[in-house]
């Protein structure tokens, strides 16, 4: 290891500070060489000095609840949740909000409620996820329906480039998207290197970008083209371009009143229509829940939840400022689901509406219940194909899970035709790590047939780098390289994450024969934050705590 960085934050090499690193959500346990928590900017900008000069990779990463791998690696993983940043501010009139990137997003709940306002994106994580963390990945959650993903809500972003130098980024009009003489050299760069290049090839992101309502696969070359915005290909790049330590949000008001509906399907050939129907009618969220999934919560609570026949379960929420025009769109879509699915339950208050939540969030407690013979693998987890193509692509899944005798768990947003699929592998078979790789390697091909991405909203991390060239062949991804080369010449940053380090994906994972060893109050300790959700938990008192 290179001589130790001039940080005044911890900065450690020994073994049981590095295991407590070398788990995140997901499937992956990588032992980084090093593991360090900036205390400041200032220090952040030491440590990528040093890095550069060293020839060091540095590995940023938020509470580590992303799935894809992309917040491990063999490098010095930097822990920047307790850097000092920006105080947490709430500017009601302008519906804005500033916070450091390593504050999590229940924070920013908190403190934006108060004011009657939120940020629309909620990922599941959003109690401990990180500011940095969901920008990264270009992160949504079940409004995403309505909302969107998190670029369309970021306003602007401090960060420090891989060449150690500080700058802050807002979004501007087009006419002032060049960067100024005294802008960081990575901008200038850009803007003298990549940007004419990118430009020149608009035809082709055009065409070979695939048509789907939302994306965290690749760099965001199209919404760069959409916006000549530098801010979103900063979105979504997963901390391969640059470290975030700030982030600007726009907010929007907190509907006053909220209704759900549950609506059963016998099959998914209506599933088009009615979603276009809920989300015409202004549905915020419209979740899935496919058989696969209703089977296992009817295994685990010892009893049938829906009736025999039922292919799927969806989740309809509608807001609304005014309860009269609630009352009315929820009617209209109670029409078209009656009209369409097998039954519809309304629920008008937030009660109610809760109630019929209750089966979703489900999932995370009952997969992380598996006995100690079945482990929930994230692999194919995370694919976006176009919503008339979803009932298909959950058929694929369902019969090449089977052809290889592989239980597989189907939910997700079906507003978006983006479907979560968890894995759930017999761990004494010989064969499963081949067979959940041969698995991957077959619905990945299936996903890009249907048009589809592979990641919708958890970004590619080292899991699904290696399909990218598939997806957008190999003159998209060079121009990934020169976005890579103009911010991160020397490759330091997060390497292998978007553009691949040829490294298989299904390898050095957490489960199975092959996993490195940790102490077993570490292993146990990551294993117990992955069953709870518990990432807000501070690693470095795992390691402390032996």
């Amino acid at each position: 290891m290179p001589s130790e960085p001039p940080v005044r934050g911890p900065f450690r090499t020994d073994e049981r500070a590095r295991a407590a690193y070398a788990e995140a959500a997901g499937i992956y346990r990588i032992l980084p060489r090093a593991v360090c928590l900036p205390a400041d900017v200032d220090d952040l900008v030491a440590l990528v000095r040093w890095a550069a000069d060293e020839r060091v990779a540095l590995v940023p990463r938020g509470a580590g609840s992303a799935m894809g791998g992309g917040n491990l690696g063999d490098g010095v993983l930097v822990d920047l949740t307790s850097m000092a940043g920006a105080e947490l501010e709430v500017r009601p009139k302008q519906r804005r909000a500033r916070m450091r990137a390593g504050a999590s997003l229940g924070e920013l709940e908190a403190a934006a409620t108060a004011h009657g306002l939120r940020l629309p994106p909620d990922p599941s994580s959003w109690r401990w996820a990180t500011a940095g963390g969901v920008v990264s990945t270009n992160a949504a959650g079940a409004r995403s329906a309505r909302y969107g993903s998190v670029r369309r809500w970021v306003e602007g972003l401090s960060i420090v480039t891989a060449d150690g130098e500080v700058a802050t980024l807002k979004r501007r009009e087009r006419s002032s998207k060049s960067p100024q003489l005294d802008s960081p050299q990575a901008l200038l760069r850009f803007d003298r290197d990549t940007r004419p290049i990118i430009e020149a090839g608009r035809d082709m992101v055009a065409a070979r970008y695939p048509r789907v309502r939302k994306s965290s696969s690749g760099y965001a070359l199209d919404a760069y083209l959409a916006s000549g915005d530098i801010l979103d290909l900063l979105v979504g790049a997963e901390g391969t371009l640059a470290f975030l330590t700030d982030v600007e949000w726009r907010l929007d008001p907190v509907p006053a009143h909220r209704a759900g509906l549950r609506m059963l399907l016998r099959d998914y050939e209506i599933i088009e229509e009615l979603v276009a129907r809920l989300v015409k009618l202004g549905a915020s969220a419209v979740e899935l829940l496919d058989r696969t999934f209703l089977e296992l919560v009817a295994v685990r609570s010892q009893g049938p939840l829906i009736g025999a026949g039922i292919e799927a379960v969806l989740l309809v929420e509608l807001e609304a400022s005014d309860p009269d025009l609630l009352r009315e769109a929820t009617s209209v879509a109670v029409t078209a689901g009656r009209q369409l699915a097998y039954e519809v339950d309304a629920a008008l208050s937030p009660e109610g509406a809760a109630r019929l939540w209750q089966l979703r969030h489900a999932a995370s407690p009952i997969l992380a219940g598996l006995p100690p013979d079945r482990r929930s693998l994230q692999v194919i987890e995370d694919a976006c194909v176009p919503l008339p193509r979803l009932g298909e692509y959950i058929g694929v899944i369902r019969r090449a899970a089977a052809a290889r005798d592989l239980t597989v768990v189907i939910f997700g947003h079906a507003g978006d035709g983006n479907v979560h699929v968890n894995l759930i592998p017999e761990l004494a078979r010989l064969d499963w790590e081949r067979e959940v790789a041969g698995l991957l390697e077959e619905i990945t091909e299936a996903v890009i047939r249907l048009g589809g991405v592979p990641s919708g909203e958890h970004g590619d991390g080292r899991l699904r780098a290696s399909f990218l060239e598939r997806l957008y062949g190999p003159e998209i991804v060079a121009l990934f390289r020169n976005v890579k080369g103009s911010f991160d010449p020397l490759g330091l940053l997060n390497p292998g994450i978007i553009l691949p380090s040829g490294e298989p994906p299904i390898s050095r994972l957490k489960a199975g024969a092959s996993a490195i060893p940790l102490p077993d109050d570490i292993a146990r300790a990551l294993r117990e934050i992955e069953q709870t959700g518990g990432y807000a938990r501070p690693r470095l008192e795992l390691a402390d705590s032996g």
